[in-house]
């Protein structure tokens, strides 16, 4: 395993500290909900999407820890094909057109988050309540094109929650939550193989694993599988490692809400032992 060449991505206020031994600190300042903080490394965003450079098989392995285990905004590690594109936060520079999602990660969101298209997984595990928001292992799978997204188009002026409806059926998700944010009922739910959610306490480091295949991904959590999905997504991706202020939300009632949050204290997410085989 390797270590990978990353280049770091951040608002003017934010930074990245690397140190010695392969060991990163991602900070973004205190500040209030009128502006964007970032701090990301990432091995994409030179390219265009279609050279992004990570295809299955792939593993991604490394040691992690946050500042505070309810963090305003989101953060995590993984794959992506940054599909926003032309989103202040997320995506960034340089220009690329907005795409479906194509994903696979460790995944921090706040409560001020919905991100899932899913109601209930119907297509995957009908049991078990949407990944939405809180610390998850996520995985979304898209098509370049499909031609419900149209019918989507058309409809979201109309109704939000039937756009919702058209896209959950052209974007394939699987998750679980690993940690539930505050105030909500998801820690400790069982998921459809009646199995209890575990809790990863993200302040303190942890070892964490995430292998992608053609057919399924697993993530592991200090050497233990915490979830196997065969939902896979389609390449190419990028690596990604952030930490920010944003939060995005397209609830199941059909509410949509995008925007920044405030956070009183500097937060940071640090990594060491990074490794790709």
């Amino acid at each position: 395993m390797a270590e990978p060449q990353l280049h770091p991505r951040c608002t003017p206020t934010a930074h990245v500290e690397q140190l010695a031994g392969g060991y990163y600190r991602l900070i973004i300042p205190a500040g209030t909900a009128d502006s964007y903080r970032l701090a990301q490394l990432d091995d994409y965003h030179l390219l265009a999407r279609r050279d992004f450079p990570r295809r299955s098989p792939f593993t991604l392995s490394l040691s992690a820890r946050t500042s505070s285990l309810f963090l305003p905004g989101t953060w995590g590690f993984g794959l992506w094909n940054d599909p926003f594109g032309l989103s202040i936060g997320f995506g960034g520079k340089p220009f690329r057109l907005p795409a479906l999602p194509n994903a696979a990660w460790f995944f921090g969101a706040s409560k001020e988050n919905y991100l899932s298209f899913a109601s209930g997984f119907a297509a995957v595990s009908s049991a078990r309540q949407p990944a939405a928001n809180g610390f998850l292992a996520q995985v979304f799978r898209s098509p370049r094109f499909h031609p419900l997204v149209i019918l989507a188009g058309l409809a979201f002026p109309f109704s939000r929650k039937w756009t919702r409806r058209l896209m959950s059926k052209v974007i394939a998700e699987d998750g679980v939550v690993l940690n539930a944010p505050s105030g909500s009922d998801a820690l400790g739910s069982a998921d459809s193989r009646g199995e209890k959610a575990i809790s990863v306490d993200t302040t303190q480091w942890h070892r964490y694993r995430l292998e992608w295949s053609l057919k399924r991904v697993v993530w592991e959590v200090d050497e233990v599988q915490v979830f196997e999905s065969a939902v896979s997504p389609n390449p190419p991706l990028g690596l990604v490692i952030w930490i920010d202020n944003q939060y995005a939300a397209f609830t199941p009632e059909g509410r949509i809400g995008f925007g920044v949050l405030e956070n009183p204290e500097p937060a940071w997410l640090e990594i060491r032992d990074l490794a790709l085989g």
